[in-house]
């Protein structure tokens, strides 16, 4: 049998061997051009396994994903890999698909340099779309001599240096957008020869000063021109006029100066002009308005224009017109009110006169109107709601004068309603008390008369009811308690009688209720305790009467109480200790007993005069009577307590040398094993740290070990971090191979925080190991971690200037770390504990162990095993690809922005199943601004909190490519902070203005 299988083996293997040589290798199954795309498919990253359909055993690759052929020849000529996770760098080998038109990278990781030799032999390209990516260097010359490129999209790269001279040859481009990279020089006038452009997008770049060159009105197939904040400064050029198919101009956020070209007027195809912040002088152009038929958004604010509004723009179809924060004067002319199209209106702070146009409103859908500090005067116009989608009527420091329209009652559109500072009178309608959708209502500053209506209760959604000073009389009526959204409630300053409505105490979101100066009688409700979120409670200068309820102790956030100018009697409650109170005054009352300890102090003086019962360590405050009557029980308790204290400090000095020479001892025996690596000059040694790591220095621990502050002889105070597995001896049975120390963690520490020197990351002083324990010491942070500071009862302290700051901080340093660090680091575990605050507040950002370089090996990301970083922080992406890079701090950072903004943790019940960016983007959308926003804060900051809210929800976007580098979020913070107005992005590259409202109310999350 065995000679018989050999044969039959020897026969198998000789015929295989016949088909091996007959037939083709399988690689050749596939043509030229799929040979080329399975080259671009091994360049590059593909974690999402995008292109696990590009077969090489394909005869041709024209059903694989993205790629589409000629129905006539087979020819690869549409290559679409938008939005795939791809990195790598750019495959230039695609430019030897001889047929190819199209390509688009768009939102990938695309991060090499792009040359002109990938470029020069792309000969039929047309269509070009690399834009967000991670693209760096110069802008490729080459480009331009491509003969068919029509659309050339760069936008958000990372592209440096000049636009090309050789960008004014090509031949038949029509679009060109360079959106938002770290291009410099100036904006070049040879862009204005490039006769076929239709579409010019140069905005967001760190162009140095110069003007917008008067060569672009050559592009007279122009349709959008886009050069927002691109360090524009001069005058705008009157040879823009000649752009006659121009839609939409965008020149906002520069320097311009000099008035508005009458040749604007001469755009009679533009829908859109946007010319907001600049410091454009002078007037309106008075004519050629009318010729702008197509125009639907004018913003001109922010600019130092004067004048007045010319009537024949108010003439046109307007959509929406911005003019606000000027200085225009004079009447608002009536032909405003006939534009069919007009559905927002803003005006506010300028010096207008007058009566709004008595049709305002009833020919035109409108939705928004805002003529806040001007100096209006008359009825408002009865019309404003006729079309039934008015969601905004803000009017607010003017001179309006009579009673709210009847018709405004039953517009159940409206949002929000500000009237505040008029001189309107008379009764509220019913119905308007009662407008389901309204969030705030705010009628302060006028002569109102009569009670808040029991329809009050159909007003569901108020969260803001602002009526003081005016002249309302009457009870507060029991439907109040009905609003379960109510936020605040202030009605001081006005005539109201009888007791509160027991229902009140059924407000359990109310964070400032402010009646004093009524005429209220009656005992203070029992219930307050569940008022869990009031912060102010101010019930000055009525008549009420009975005891303080001892309950009020329970409300754990209030820090604002005022109930002086009562007749309250009683014994104060003890529990007033419990709060943490900025403001405290029960003056001018008929309380009696003594004060408690906590506020027995000369400092709270004030807060007690006019009480004649009540006694306390308070000169002035006691009777002197009762001090003789006391004083010898008062010396004989002293004494009682000075001996015992005297024998117990005795004790302890005792106790704590016979602990330390005993702790001496045993350290002694393993003294010589530790080994110190310093990173900074060292004015201490190590046995200062050592001598000094008892339970008593404990000041936090975490997940990676037990941190102790240690105050070294020369006073100075460090913070040692030691880790996890560390005994008190260095004991040498501990075997790090084993897991038992977290060994990567304290190399990580020490490689990242060695080498840094920036004053926003926590400085490392030195660290020291023996086998089995490391030490890590850093600067004392005297303030602790943000975390907890910020979700304790010390937030109070966190008023909104530092949290900014705290923010401007931290970005900074995580900037440092991805920009201006080499190699870049990625921290990977970014939140609110790890963010450390000096003594005046000044923030560092700490704990590296977790922290990883990023790779510049062309791949950009890398793939981690495991998920570093906490839960609520941890960004979408990260948590699925476990992908490190930059992006995942960004969003990160995003959420300690919103806890900031919120006082609120990142992962709460209170969110059922969401974290703390889906809760605050949920809150937006159903009830507005004034719920996300922490109700300690002033709202007088609202303007810049929004802005920074904005920051905070761009850094949490779902997809990575829309965040914001750290680079661009320090600028951003930055421009808030010197007032400059920032614009929030949209999906299309294009940015949205944020609208403001008045001084007290503005920047509104769009």
């Amino acid at each position: 049998m065995e000679p018989f299988n050999h044969h039959r083996r020897r026969t198998i293997f000789f015929f295989l061997l016949l088909v091996l040589h007959v037939l083709p290798p399988l690689t050749l199954c596939i043509n030229q051009e799929g040979l080329y795309l399975q080259k671009v498919k091994s360049s590059l990253d593909d974690p999402d396994n995008v292109l696990s359909n590009w077969n090489p055993l394909d005869a041709v690759p024209c059903n694989w994903y993205g790629v589409t052929c000629d129905s006539t020849n087979s020819s690869v000529y549409w290559l679409d890999l938008s939005s795939s996770n791809l990195s790598g760098p750019f495959p230039s080998i695609l430019c030897r698909l001889k047929n190819l038109t199209f390509v688009s990278l768009y939102d990938n990781f695309i991060n090499s340099t792009l040359s002109d030799v990938d470029i020069a032999m792309c000969q039929s390209l047309e269509h070009l779309d690399l834009s967000q990516n991670y693209l760096t260097g110069e802008l490729p010359g080459a480009l331009a001599d491509l003969p068919n490129l029509k659309y050339l999209d760069l936008a958000g790269n990372n592209f440096s240096g000049e636009i090309p001279v050789s960008f004014g040859k090509f031949q038949n481009l029509e679009v060109l957008s360079l959106v938002e990279n770290l291009l410099g020089g100036t904006i070049p006038s040879i862009l204005g020869n490039i006769s076929t452009l239709k579409q010019l997008n140069l905005s967001y770049n760190t162009f140095s000063p110069g003007r917008i060159p008067p060569e672009l009105g050559n592009l007279t197939k122009l349709e959008v021109l886009w050069l927002t904040q691109t360090n524009l400064v001069g005058e705008i050029p009157e040879s823009l006029g000649q752009l006659r198919r121009l839609t939409d101009l965008d020149v906002a956020i520069n320097a311009l100066t000099g008035g508005i070209p009458s040749s604007l007027t001469e755009l009679t195809n533009a829908v859109q002009i946007e010319l907001y912040n600049n410091s454009l002088t002078g007037e309106l152009p008075s004519t050629g308005w009318s010729n702008m038929t197509a125009l639907r958004l004018l913003d001109a604010s922010m600019n130092d224009l004067s004048g007045l509004i010319p009537a024949e723009l108010c003439e046109l179809p307007l959509g929406s017109l911005n003019l606000y924060e000027n200085r225009f004067q004079g009447e608002l002319p009536e032909s405003i009110a006939n534009s069919p199209n007009l559905y927002e209106l803003r005006l506010f702070q300028n010096q207008l006169t007058g009566k709004l146009p008595p049709n305002l409103g009833k020919n035109s859908p409108l939705r928004w109107i805002d003529v806040s500090t001007n100096g209006f005067s008359g009825e408002m116009p009865e019309n404003l709601c006729s079309k039934g989608v008015l969601e905004e009527v803000l009017m607010i420091e003017n001179s309006f004068s009579g009673q709210i329209p009847a018709a405004l009652a039953e517009c159940n559109s409206l949002l929000r309603v500000r009237f505040g500072h008029n001189r309107l009178s008379g009764e509220v309608p019913a119905g308007f008390w009662g407008l389901p959708h309204v969030s705030l209502l705010e009628l302060a500053g006028n002569s109102f008369s009569g009670g808040i209506a029991k329809t009050v209760a159909g007003a569901s959604n108020l969260s803001q009811l602002i009526i003081s000073m005016n002249s309302f009389s009457g009870t507060i009526p029991e439907e109040i308690g009905f609003l379960g959204n109510l936020l605040e409630f202030s009605g001081n300053d006005n005539e109201f009688s009888g007791s509160l409505p027991v229902s009140i105490v059924k407000l359990g979101q109310l964070v400032k209720l402010d009646l004093h100066d009524n005429k209220l009688s009656g005992e203070i409700p029992s219930g307050i305790h569940l008022w869990t979120k009031l912060n102010e409670l101010n019930l000055a200068n009525n008549e009420f009467s009975g005891n303080i309820p001892n309950e009020i102790g329970e409300v754990a956030v209030l820090n604002y109480l005022d109930l002086s100018e009562n007749k309250l009697s009683g014994k104060i409650p003890v529990g007033l200790q419990n709060l943490k109170l900025n403001r405290l005054n029960l003056s001018n009352n008929h309380l009696s007993g003594d004060i408690p300890p906590l506020y027995a102090k000369k400092m709270y003086k004030d807060s007690f005069l006019g009480n004649p019962g009540l006694c306390g360590d308070i000169e002035g405050l006691c009777d002197g009577r009762s001090e003789v009557k006391n004083m010898g029980y008062v010396w004989m308790l002293r004494s009682i307590f000075m001996l015992a204290g005297v024998v117990l400090t005795v004790g302890v000095v005792w106790f704590y040398l016979k602990y330390r020479k005993f702790k001496k001892a045993k350290m002694s025996i393993d003294r010589s094993k530790w080994t110190l690596m310093s990173f900074h000059k060292l004015g201490f040694s190590e046995d200062e740290i050592l001598d000094a790591l008892d339970e008593d220095n404990v000041i936090g621990s975490g997940s990676s070990g037990k941190v102790y502050k240690v105050v070294l002889s020369n006073g100075e105070a460090v913070a040692v971090k030691k880790l996890w597995g560390c005994s008190k001896l260095a004991d040498d049975s501990i075997d790090v191979e084993k897991g038992n120390f977290p060994e990567d963690g304290f190399d990580a520490e020490v490689d990242t925080l060695g080498k840094i020197r920036h004053k926003n990351i926590v400085k490392l002083w030195c660290c020291c190991s023996t086998r089995g324990c490391k030490l890590l010491v850093y600067e004392y942070m005297p303030n602790g971690s943000l975390g907890d500071l910020l979700h304790s009862t010390k937030s109070g302290l966190l008023d909104w200037p530092i949290r900014f700051k705290i923010a401007m901080d931290a970005a900074e340093g995580l900037s440092y770390l991805h920009h201006d660090s080499v190699p870049p680091i990625v921290h990977r575990d970014v939140k609110s504990n790890n963010i450390l605050l000096d003594a005046d507040y000044g923030a560092r950002v700490a704990d590296f162990g977790v922290a990883k370089v990023v790779e510049v090996n062309g791949k950009g990301t890398k793939s981690m095993s495991v998920i570093a970083g906490s839960r609520g922080y941890i960004a979408p992406e990260y948590a699925y690809t476990l992908r490190v890079n930059e992006k995942s701090d960004i969003y990160s950072f995003g959420v300690v922005i919103l806890e900031l903004v919120t006082g609120k943790l990142p992962v709460d019940p209170e969110y059922g199943e969401k974290d703390l960016v889906k809760w605050v983007c949920t809150i937006l959308d159903q009830k507005g601004l004034d719920h996300v926003i922490d109700p300690k804060l002033d709202s007088c900051f609202k303007d810049e909190i929004s802005k920074v809210l904005n920051i905070g929800l761009l850094c949490t976007s779902p997809l990575p490519i829309n965040r914001p580098s750290m680079r661009r979020v320090v600028k951003m913070l930055q421009e808030i902070g010197t007032g400059n107005l920032p614009k929030t992005a949209s999906k299309d590259g294009k940015l949205t203005p944020y609208y403001h409202e008045d001084g007290s109310d503005r920047g509104s999350v769009a």
